[in-house]
């Protein structure tokens, strides 16, 4: 008897008020992120995320909580890249 594993995946959910500030759930990573672009990873899918003057006030890994500050441009998913290795991340 095999027992298979599936993964658990994070409830995903995003806030924006009045564009300055800003609350997802469901992040299981920030890849890069300065004043203008924040890059997280969730279970949908890569979100990026422009504006100015963006500042992460709180991110928890654990409990997949990230909140940010400033203002919002605007919020686009990328298709996840899993499968990507070390070197395709680091030429992108």
């Amino acid at each position: 008897m095999t027992e298979e594993k599936k993964s658990v995946k994070k409830p995903h959910s995003l806030i924006l008020e009045n564009r300055t500030s800003f609350t997802a759930t469901g992040v299981s990573n920030v890849d890069s992120f300065d004043e203008q672009t924040i890059v997280a990873y969730t279970d949908l899918g890569e979100l990026v995320i422009c504006g100015k003057e963006l500042r992460i006030s709180r991110l928890n890994i654990e409990t997949g909580e990230l909140i940010l500050t400033g203002e919002v441009s605007s919020l686009t998913y990328q298709a996840s890249r899993k499968n990507g290795s070390f070197l395709s991340k680091m030429f992108r």
